[in-house]
């Protein structure tokens, strides 16, 4: 060693003793509960999270979405204990993922983990929950976001960060809950979460992508889910029922069936809850549950075609295909109109009426106390307990009076009408216009014509015979229409003051990716906003509801929402010229197109 050297050495040693023994003290860890600088802390339930600008996705509104899982998951988790208990479902391997410790969740794509911690603090019955993202950013949130709130949720959250296809199809079977809630299409993920999820499992998807599913970019629609949509006023059920077919199709490829719990379309999205079975003889059975739509393109009429269909021949079930065409004339009877077709969709029950009815007294009974959004909530699940399970997608009862420039009479003159005719009638969550029947469509049109009789034609309706509205007047109904209001066909009675279609705050919808500048609503200053759910914006003014504007009391503000219903269902018509091409095929088909494509590039008022 050099003589240099041996300086270094020492004066190395040297410095070491000057700092003495507390430069080899380890440092204090962080307090997990102090708030970093920039840092705001927000409360959904009896979760905290904290927050910066966008770095994370976090969006206020899916409030509603979060404590209807919360209420869903508890209620599965005595539905399964029950079923465990009387020994119709098995724990274990295929029979449930968490054994003895509880239902396992997956939250697949988990962000903030904002999901994952209420889980854990407020359904006490489950076992480990794995929270998933694969944005490094996103994962280290969840990490400090569950170490800020300790507890269940240090205890029973498992942070992952993968690729959500990946961990699903590492754990075949593994999960008794697997909750997948993109920013998007969920289509990419289905394949394998059905593989994951164990037998009697629950799979809880949302779809953000309504342009897609309702029509207004059909391509993707097929291309995502293998359906084609119809833009309808019924779009938003049929959302709804693309998803679940889709959902059925991937669970048969292996051996496995749906049961929807509950399928609701809210605000900007379609959420549902399915339960996941291994049934290999009842796989058969998948195409019968399943059909095509055939959509008038020149009224409102539509008709559905099953896929498949089951006989029994000499004691055994033989499946043969769905049988067709389920249209009672090559053209439309009601308007000599040619038809498109959509699909396939699902064309069984969409809820499990015992199921959402124990929900809606889950709200009733604990209340905004403990969810904040309980109050529109309750008026979907109030709505869905009250529809008909056997009878797909609606219509809308403006828009079929629009069709022949009439005034609508009162939903409950029009569904009296269809009560006294003999048929059965219902509303529907999705839509605050909505009339869902059993009763054919010529039988509505029937209705429709002696409404018009009875309050005289409109000029505008008959002044042009080769109108499709000229038409459906032109023709003679065989029913005696009734409009004595009968009391089966009232929606409610005037004691029920529960809101069905509860108004929005300001700025309630989707929101920009994270890492983004988010310019869909204006930012908060200092003061900020009040805590999620609340019923207020940022600026503190109410907004839009479930198809309509706000107003002063739910009963306002539902008549608002009806109102503006007509004017949102406007936006049908510039499609159908073009439909009514693609029905009609050659040029005029073509005509029809250019038509519809000037009228959706005019400049609007």
């Amino acid at each position: 060693m050099s003589a240099a050297e041996v300086k270094t050495e020492i004066k190395v040693e040297a410095g070491a003793a000057a700092l003495g023994p507390e430069a080899d003290a380890p440092k204090p860890e962080a307090d997990p509960t102090a708030i970093p600088s920039g840092y705001k802390v927000l409360q959904e339930g009896q979760a905290k999270i904290l927050h910066k600008g966008n770095e994370v996705f976090y969006n206020e509104a899916q409030v509603t979405n979060r404590d209807l899982s919360v209420a869903a998951l508890r209620l599965f988790c005595k539905k399964r204990e029950a079923e465990i208990a009387s020994g119709v479902l098995k724990r274990g391997k295929k029979g449930g993922g968490g054994g003895d410790k509880g239902p396992r969740v997956l939250e697949g794509l988990a962000a903030t983990g904002l999901r994952s911690i209420r889980y854990a603090n407020e359904v006490p019955e489950l076992g480990r929950i794995d929270a998933n993202d694969m944005d490094a950013g996103a994962v280290e949130a969840m990490k400090r976001n569950v170490a800020f709130n300790g507890g269940a949720a240090a205890a029973k959250i498992r942070v992952l960060c993968s690729d959500a296809r990946l961990t699903m199809l590492q754990a075949p079977c593994a999960y008794d809950v697997v909750d997948l809630d993109p920013y998007g299409t969920p289509a990419p993920l289905l394949d394998s979460a059905l593989q994951c999820v164990a037998d009697g499992g629950l799979l809880c998807c949302t779809a953000t992508d309504m342009a897609n599913l309702c029509g207004n970019n059909s391509t993707n629609c097929w291309s995502n889910y293998g359906a084609y949509p119809v833009h309808r006023p019924y779009c938003h059920e049929a959302a709804l029922r693309i998803l679940l077919a889709c959902i059925e199709t991937h669970a048969a490829r292996y051996r496995r069936r749906i049961v929807p719990l509950l399928s609701l379309s809210v605000d900007f999205y379609v959420r549902v809850f399915v339960r996941v079975y291994t049934s290999p003889n009842e796989v058969k059975d998948s195409p019968s549950r399943l059909a095509y739509l055939w959509q008038s393109s020149g009224c409102d009429s539509f008709y559905l075609q099953p896929v498949g269909q089951k006989r029994i021949h000499n004691g055994s079930n033989k499946y043969l295909p769905g049988p067709g065409p389920a249209v009672p004339e090559i053209r439309c009877p009601e308007t000599g109109s040619g038809y498109i077709m959509g699909g396939p969709i699902w064309a069984g029950p969409i809820h499990d009426f015992e199921f959402a009815a124990d929900l809606l007294a889950e709200f009733e009974r604990e209340g905004t106390a403990k969810y904040a959004a309980a109050t529109k909530i309750k008026g979907y699940l109030l709505s869905v307990v009250s529809e008909l399970p056997d009878a797909p997608l609606y219509y809308n009862l403006h828009d079929i009076c629009k069709m022949v420039r009439i005034t609508p009479p009162k939903s409950d003159v029009f569904r009296s009408a269809l009560v006294n005719a003999g048929f059965r009638v219902s509303g529907s969550h999705a839509c605050p216009l909505a009339v869902k029947t059993d009763a054919p469509p010529h039988v509505v049109w029937d209705i429709v014509r002696c409404w018009v009789k009875k309050n005289g034609v409109s000029a505008a309706a008959v002044k042009d015979p080769e109108t499709y509205s000229a038409k459906l007047l032109a023709k003679e109904p065989k029913l005696e229409a009734s409009f004595t209001v009968v009391a089966s066909a009232v929606a409610r009675q005037k004691t029920d003051k529960a809101p069905r279609f509860v108004q929005n705050p300001a700025y309630w919808g989707p929101k920009a990716r994270h890492g983004r500048p988010d310019q869909t609503r204006p930012q908060p200053d200092d003061n900020g906003a009040g805590p999620s759910g609340s019923g207020t914006g940022q600026s503190g003014k109410k907004g839009k509801g479930r198809g309509g504007k706000g107003g002063k009391g739910s009963e306002a503000g539902e008549e608002a929402a009806a109102a503006e219903g007509q004017q949102q269902e406007e936006g049908a018509g510039q499609k159908r010229a073009a439909e009514e091409g693609a029905a009609e095929g050659g040029e005029e088909g073509a005509a029809g197109e250019d038509a519809a494509e000037r009228e959706a590039k005019r400049p609007k008022a």
